[in-house]
């Protein structure tokens, strides 16, 4: 009787408990939502010195940045309208400080702030706290360990990978030589890449080139590049439980396996055969070693080198920044190309005399060839890989004009409206106007910033090796066919991780003529 009277007094209480269990549910929201609305009030004030396009109660300026091809644009035209910055809302609550002058960019990049961490909080489940993600000591000490990886001799015998994995695009090209059809170029170069990395950094041959079908692993790379961005612009989805709980969610995960597992079958191989004790002393004797038998050996001052974890963070940071930074960066050199046959015309007959009828080029001819190499430049001033980056300042910043910022504000840096500013580039969106000696200073601190930060220097630690790949890849292209755009299907291009194109990158080829 007892133990069933215990029962009926928890089933009538139960009622109570629910109804206090909802209040305590409510009051926690009400607590939230009124720290967002401080601190949303605390953000209008602090930019109030910072005057800009209006704003939309619920939705900030997200209305505005239609997905479409139009959005770069739209904030190049805000930039000229608001000089030096502008407050950007991505909602109801989260605000950065669109900076697209010069001297903001100096003051900032100048300073020790570290990333934001709303952007670089999104990616961290799919490339872990790598160089592109970490900060403070973790992120010193994994560069320590990683910079032997770009040393000269180690860069130099990827060349000829290089090569052959540009040769093998080229001659899956010859199917369009004769047709005066278009072609998409974005993929086909992002498999090149692909093949590419893992030649080099890897020893790893996938022929995911030759393979028939859409490769998975850059199939995974493109969805989790759209997620991550319209997570940003989807401010609910700033919530990890509502993401998670969502069919995006749901997809990002999914592509989040297809990804990882792809970079732990690269690394389980590698690992399989080094337990092989002919194998290990063949790596040891090995004059240079690749990026990932530098990442196994590597030990710091402790003698200690890096976990599982630590290994598979950097091995997909790598892999990720290592191929799509540079597809972008390719297939918007060759568009570019195709769009200026004059300077195509000079890079080829330049890479021609430099090659001296050889069918490959050298690590020796990669500083012989100047005018493709500006050329190059200039496409990536035009088509910066990385269009965006974003920092969150830990103490008041007061810039050259006198204005000032709170610590605890977002800061974002407009790459793609800079390298188009008419304060600094004569005709900035004419690339004729633009060949030659500009602001190179402020173009090197900007190129691939969002990658790998080293104050005071602000260099990528694989800017070597990309730009070696896309020199590589723009000289052996041109030596063997003519690039036409295709002026019915003009890229619209779109800010994800790294640019892109809504409706692709299409031109047209031929041979080239050895008459001409």
């Amino acid at each position: 009787m007892e133990s069933s009277g215990a029962v009926v007094n928890f089933l009538l209480g139960w009622p109570r408990m629910h109804h206090l269990f909802a209040l305590l549910c409510l009051v926690a929201v009400v607590y939230k939502f009124t720290i967002l609305l401080v601190k949303r009030r605390a953000a209008f004030r602090s930019c109030e010195a910072f005057p800009g396009p209006p704003v939309h109660w619920l939705f900030g300026h997200l209305m505005e940045l239609k997905k479409d091809g139009t959005e770069l644009e739209k904030l190049r035209k805000w930039s000229e309208q608001y000089p030096c910055a502008y407050p950007l809302w991505f909602g109801p609550f989260i605000c950065f400080l669109n900076i697209h002058d010069t001297e903001y960019v100096k003051t900032l990049l100048k300073s020790t702030e570290p990333k934001d961490d709303l952007v670089y909080r999104f990616i961290t489940s799919w490339i872990g706290e790598g160089l592109l993600v970490s900060k403070g000591q973790r992120w010193f000490r994994h560069r320590r360990l990683l910079t032997p990886s770009f040393h000269y001799d180690v860069l130099k015998q990827y060349v000829k990978l290089m090569s052959d994995s540009a040769e093998i695009m080229l001659d899956k090209w010859e199917s369009f030589a004769y047709t005066n059809q278009s072609f998409e170029l974005f993929e086909q170069v992002s498999l090149m890449t692909l093949d590419s990395i893992l030649k080099c950094a890897f020893s790893y041959n996938s022929n995911c080139q030759t393979e028939g079908g859409t490769n998975a692993y850059i199939k995974a790379v493109y969805e989790l590049s759209d997620l991550v961005s319209l997570r940003l612009t989807t401010f609910p989805y700033h919530n990890d439980l509502i993401f998670y709980l969502s069919p995006h969610g749901f997809r990002y995960r999914k592509a989040c396996r297809v990804a990882h597992s792809h970079t732990e079958e690269v690394i389980r191989k590698r690992k399989e055969a080094l337990k092989e004790e002919k194998e290990r002393e063949r790596i040891q004797a090995k004059r240079n070693m690749d990026f990932l038998d530098i990442l196994l050996s590597a030990r710091d001052e402790s003698q200690q080198g890096l976990s599982d974890e630590d290994l598979r963070a950097e091995v997909d940071t790598f892999m990720f920044e290592g191929h799509d930074t540079t597809t972008s960066g390719l297939a918007f050199i060759l568009y570019c190309l195709a769009c200026h046959p004059e300077h195509q015309k000079m890079c080829r007959d330049e890479i021609i005399d430099v090659l001296h009828g050889k069918d490959s080029i050298e690590w020796e001819d990669l500083n012989k060839i100047p005018y493709t190499t500006m050329c190059i430049k200039e496409s990536l001033r035009l088509y910066p890989p990385v269009p965006g980056i974003g920092r969150k300042i830990t103490k008041p910043m007061t810039f050259f004009d006198g204005r000032t910022l709170p610590a605890g504000f977002r800061v974002g840096t407009s790459v793609y409206a800079i390298h188009r500013n008419a304060a600094i580039w004569e005709n900035p969106n004419v690339s004729e106007d633009n060949f030659q000696p500009f602001n190179m200073h402020i173009f090197l601190l900007l190129l691939h910033d969002s990658t790998y930060v080293f104050p005071p220097n602000r260099n990528c630690i694989g800017q070597k090796f990309a730009m070696n790949e896309m020199k590589v890849v723009t000289a052996l292209t041109l030596k063997r066919y003519q690039l036409s755009e295709d002026p019915t299907c003009k890229p619209k291009i779109i800010p994800r991780l790294v640019l892109r194109s809504v409706n692709g990158i299409h031109i047209k080829i031929k041979p080239v003529d050895p008459q001409e």
